[in-house]
């Protein structure tokens, strides 16, 4: 050991003195390491050189300001050399600087914390220091600043470390007391091994490289991709277990529940470019890939297939064979901005209460793009549809597909759909929608131009003989009924915020918008008892006595817009030799209620209140009375819509209480008005100027196809058991209804 006597205090001076002593220990004599002292080492006997180095050593000493000693002190020596020209360093004061030297340093450090040499002799000579000494100032004070933020950060770590510590602790608690959801039992949360993790890890990617290499495949054979994951069940729309669509469900299995979308999502995304460049397409060119139809004002547009192959090959694959292919496009203009009419083709919600006629029930399978800057631009969604007629004969058309919405530079929107074969496989297909949709267009004072696009393949060998024309001409499933029903709502929306109203119409704006929102209701109601669709919450009864009338039952509890107990919903589809307007003109008048109606029994039929809907003069909600023969009034009124367009027409009705209509002008919530609608749907036989082609007379000759429904009320309660007698009454109730309109028909309008 080094005696304390001996040791040099400060390593400066100590590095100095080994440096300029390694000379002297070559010619003088060696030290005695083994008893620890330095007896022989004769540091005066170095050179000049090394005498100069040990005062710029002492001198950087005296002008430095030490951290460590008195604040903003320096050290400096004034002891006198001694006859070699060494200092003695056994004696040292500090030197404070002065505290108005201090904060004019503090004041500058704050302006400039990086002095040059001009600004440093300046404040040197303002404060009566030297350079050096401003310059090791200004260096201690940046290290001193560091140091207090390095301990600052430190802190402020070791507290994220110990919430995040915390945090962990709660979690492995809330794991290990975690319970199985389907038994109540504890949960197995053993960890996986090494071996087991790196296997998993290899299969995920090989899983992703199978993927890839099918779906190219699938692009450029054109034959359907096979997945071949298998993990969690189907789920619905609402997260729980249940029955799917038709062929969804299907796909659901084979991809590992909707999640396993996220497997083919890569090119369900490159699909969706190359469906909405040929929507737009297809909504631009006109001959020769569009060619008008048999009945341009009525049917629109039918596809050249010829040239749709030529100019669109590839991407969605050849025809099915087993499928036949429908196509038409159609040009409508709508009271609605394009970005309002988007949101509501992306709202499943909206869009099936918008084409409550045409969509039996619509659903969310996933989300695969949410909105982007609060629009729907950008929105991409796996859904699953069912298309209808208001025909209980006619059978409907479900399919999944990916909806996309894009908003382009020149401020149009488009819509569209599109099935690829990753998401509804050949085997499974009896309907498949190739890109289809709408292309809106911004037009002055909020109005839009919308071309649509139905382009479908679909198996219709179940269509009976007497709607094949219809289905055929595209007045059932085509382009123009989506575009004649938006131009219909589009003026029904506007109707309910008018202000300027027709002389004969409700004044009272609170009063019309309820009028028309509870007709708005009785309306989806009916179209959800009157199609051919088994998935609404109908049960069909078989062996309920006549071969040509659906009947179904439906129990109601705890609904506010429908009585509660068991309700019976029949329906019947016929033929009739007169045209659809002069149909639709008898049914919605007044007048000739009693010669169909039996509700009427002979009484005096009167409108009391009426509400336009649209720019036709029969577009309207009407709010009828019903007088006994001796002129007596009843407690019950009729609410009831009419509705007309090239497409086909309806008239709607439903008893309702004195009261709730009072409650309902009065500003109340119709939502809790109990409805049950029947009503009539009128469609035509085909395309107008189509002659023939139909059994018995009615396949386009220019009559109408009508189907008669009822909603009735045969208990109260909800448990209570259908008598078979209750179902043979509302056979032969719908039976004399059809009777009686035919007569009344045959009489007037033959």
């Amino acid at each position: 050991m080094i005696p304390a006597r001996k040791m040099v205090t400060r390593s400066s001076s100590m590095a100095g003195l080994i440096a300029s002593s390694s000379r002297g220990l070559a010619i003088g004599q060696q030290p005695n390491m083994m008893d620890g002292q330095f007896n022989s080492l004769h540091i005066g006997q170095g050179t000049e050189e090394n005498r100069v180095e040990r005062k710029r050593e002492d001198e950087f000493d005296s002008l430095s300001g030490s951290e460590n000693g008195p604040e903003g002190g320096s050290d400096v020596d004034d002891d006198p050399e001694d006859s070699n020209g060494r200092k003695n360093k056994k004696k040292r004061r500090y030197h404070r600087h002065t505290q108005h030297q201090i904060q004019t340093m503090e004041a500058f450090f704050k302006e400039c914390p990086h002095p040059d040499d001009k600004q440093r002799r300046e404040l040197g000579l303002d404060l009566g220091l030297k350079p050096l000494q401003i310059k090791f100032w200004f260096q201690n004070k940046r290290t001193q600043l560091k140091m207090q933020h390095e301990r600052h950060e430190n802190s402020q770590l070791r507290l994220e470390n110990e919430r995040l510590r915390i945090d962990n602790m709660r979690y492995k608690e809330a794991l290990n007391n975690a319970a199985c959801p389907a038994c109540g039992g504890p949960t197995a949360l053993a960890e996986l091994s090494f071996e087991e993790h790196q296997l998993r890890i290899e299969n995920s990617r090989l899983r992703d490289e199978v993927e890839k290499i099918a779906a190219m495949a699938a692009q450029y054979t054109g034959k359907p991709m096979l997945n071949f994951t298998m993990d969690s069940p189907p789920v619905n729309e609402q997260g729980v277990g249940g029955e799917l669509p038709y062929g969804a469900g299907d796909i659901f299995r084979s991809t590992g529940g909707p999640t396993g979308y996220q497997v083919d999502k890569q090119l369900i995304l490159e699909l969706a470019g190359v469906a909405m460049d040929e929507l737009i397409r297809m909504a631009r060119i006109g001959e020769p890939l569009w060619v008008p139809g048999i009945d341009n004002s009525s049917c629109g547009f039918v596809l050249n297939e010829e040239e749709y192959f030529r100019a669109f090959s590839g991407c969605f694959g050849r025809r099915l064979p087993a499928l036949k292919s429908e196509a038409s496009r159609a040009i409508g203009i709508v009271m609605m901005s394009p970005s309002n009419l988007a949101e509501i083709l992306m709202d499943v919600n909206q869009w099936s209460a918008v084409f409550a006629e045409i969509v039996a029930r619509a659903m969310i399978l996933e989300v695969l793009s949410t909105r982007v800057g609060g629009n729907c631009d950008g929105s991409m969604q796996v859904m699953s549809a069912e298309f209808q007629v208001l025909s209980p004969v006619v059978p409907t058309r479900e399919t999944p597909f990916v909806r996309y919405c894009k908003h382009h530079g020149d401020g149009s929107w488009a819509v569209v759909d599109f099935s690829p074969d990753s998401l509804h496989p050949a085997a499974l297909a009896r309907c498949r929608r190739r890109p289809s949709g709408c292309l809106i267009q911004e037009m002055p004072n909020g109005y839009s131009k919308v071309t649509w696009v139905e382009h479908v393949e679909v198996d219709d060998s179940g269509t009976l003989n007497i709607y094949r024309p219809l289905v055929n001409s595209g007045l059932a499933f085509g382009a123009k009924r989506w575009t004649s029903t938006l131009e219909r709502q589009c003026e029904r929306f506007a109707s309910a915020m008018a202000t300027n109203v027709p002389p004969n119409d409700l004044s009272d704006t609170g009063g019309r918008r309820n009028m028309l929102k509870l007709a708005e209701r009785m309306v989806i109601s009916f179209c959800g008892g009157v199609g051919a669709s088994t998935a609404q919450t109908w049960t069909a009864l078989s062996g309920s006595g006549a071969d040509d009338v659906r009947v179904m039952t439906q129990k109601s509890v705890n609904n506010p817009g429908r009585p509660s107990g068991v309700v019976i919903s029949a329906a019947t589809s016929f033929w009739l030799p007169v045209a659809p307007k002069r149909v639709f003109g008898f049914l919605r008048n007044e007048s000739f209620r009693t010669e169909w109606d039996i509700l009427c029994n002979g009484g005096v039929v009167e409108e009391i209140a009426h509400v336009s809907n649209g720019r036709e003069i029969g577009n309207c909600v009407s709010l009828i009375r019903v007088n006994g023969v001796d002129g007596d009034q009843s407690n019950m009124l009729i609410i009831q819509e009419s509705c007309c367009d090239p497409t086909g027409s309806f008239v709607v009705y439903a008893p309702v209480d004195v009261q709730a209509i009072e409650m309902v002008l009065g500003g109340g919530d119709p939502d809790y008005v109990a409805l049950l609608p029947s009503g009539f749907s009128i469609l035509p036989d085909g395309p107008p100027n189509q002659q023939g082609g139909g059994t018995g007379g009615a396949g386009g000759s220019g009559g109408t196809l009508i189907t008669a429904a009822f909603q009735i009320l045969v208990d109260s309660a909800p448990d209570a058991k259908l008598a078979l007698g209750t179902v043979t009454t509302v056979n032969n109730l719908i039976a004399c209804t059809v009777e009686r309109l035919k007569a009344a028909v045959g009489s007037r309008l033959a």
